[in-house]
């Protein structure tokens, strides 16, 4: 009895598929779909790229002074934000004595402004010495001249304590510290550099073979070491050097898909596009004796067309075969179909 039922259990895996043809053959395999289309598609070649910000600064010293504070290496800075401090005693003080003389300088023009006034009212009624008046005037002119250099020495004054700060010209994180607080600092000297996170571009150069067939506005697909996506050019250097013939790309792509300093691959066309009958690449099913796609039928089963894949572009590839235009196909699935065999469609 007890190896009459260890036969059975043996034995079921393999009665299983008999079954489940004397009940109408296998459960129906369940299969997302896409349609086939005419799209436009150029043959294209790979070529290295590497995302760089397009704010990248280092930023330096404007005045002589002892660095009193530096920001860290990470620290975001908003724009307009101090990334470094530098003694300001010495500037303070100078302010404060230009401050001075200006105010002393238009107390004295103020005086003599109102004396010329009062000379002028009294010699228009014959009662003032004209050459007082002239002395005056001659005295207020003076007054004024000194002021106005007084006041363009006090903005000197003020424009050298601010300098004292050196500011991020946008936001940013820092990336390197070039100095540290206590080293003294001449004017040009690096202090840190500051990277924009979110301005990303791809610098990549091309054969100029390739540079008919791009432009401004084109969109490249871009391939990552571990993702991939797309980006749209956003200016072109149309001229290559003598050594290496190639012209340079400037490709914006998504900060939030890239990194600074990330190596990749553009696709660069490398012919004009052509129309094409065009399947996801995901539809192609690759066997020894070559490659095919899984066509839905009327009756909802799938049927196996052999294809010669062609141009590719992104996730398209031209095809060459017994297919047309809405012809749908099987793009998640089909590794394990049997020809004929009845399908369950899923959407997305």
């Amino acid at each position: 009895m007890k190896s009459s039922m260890y036969r059975l259990v043996f034995l079921l895996p393999a009665l299983l598929p008999a079954l489940a043809a004397a009940q109408g053959g296998p459960p129906p395999a369940v299969v997302r779909v896409a349609e086939v289309r005419l799209a436009e598609l150029a043959p294209s070649i790979s070529v290295p790229g590497t995302v760089i910000s397009r704010n990248d600064a280092s930023l330096s010293a404007e005045v002589d002074g002892q660095l009193l504070w530096v920001a860290e290496v990470g620290a975001e800075i908003p724009a307009g934000e101090p990334v470094a401090r530098i003694e300001d005693a010495l500037r303070l003080l100078q302010r404060e004595e230009f401050r001075g003389i200006v105010a002393s300088l238009e107390a004295r023009e103020g005086f003599l402004r109102r004396e010329a006034d009062r000379l002028a009212r009294l010699a228009a009624e014959n009662n003032a010495a004209k050459n007082r008046l002239d002395e005056v005037e001659s005295d207020l002119e003076s007054a004024a001249s000194d002021l106005a250099v007084a006041r363009s020495r006090l903005r000197q004054a003020e424009l050298q304590l601010e300098r004292t700060r050196v500011r991020a010209p946008f936001t940013g994180i820092v990336t390197q510290r070039m100095s540290t607080p206590g080293e003294h600092a001449r004017a040009g000297d690096e202090i840190v550099r500051l990277v924009d996170p979110d301005m990303l571009e791809i610098v990549a150069r091309a054969p100029l073979t390739s540079l008919r067939h791009v432009s401004a506005g084109s969109t490249l697909a871009v391939q990552g070491e571990r993702r991939s996506g797309s980006g749209v050019i956003r200016t072109l250097v149309p001229f290559g050097d003598t050594q290496s013939h190639m012209f340079e790309l400037r490709i914006d792509v998504d900060a939030a898909d890239w990194r600074v300093g990330e190596s990749v691959r553009v696709a660069v066309p490398s012919a004009a596009p052509e129309e094409v009958l065009a399947v996801p690449r995901d539809a192609l099913v690759l066997r020894r004796d070559g490659a095919s796609v899984y066509r839905i039928t009327a009756e909802g089963t799938a049927e196996r067309i052999n294809v010669i894949p062609g141009l590719g572009a992104g996730d398209l590839v031209g095809i060459t075969g017994p297919l047309a235009p809405g012809d749908r196909v099987i793009i998640r699935g089909a590794e394990r179909l049997r020809e004929g065999q009845p399908l369950k469609i899923v959407e997305g």
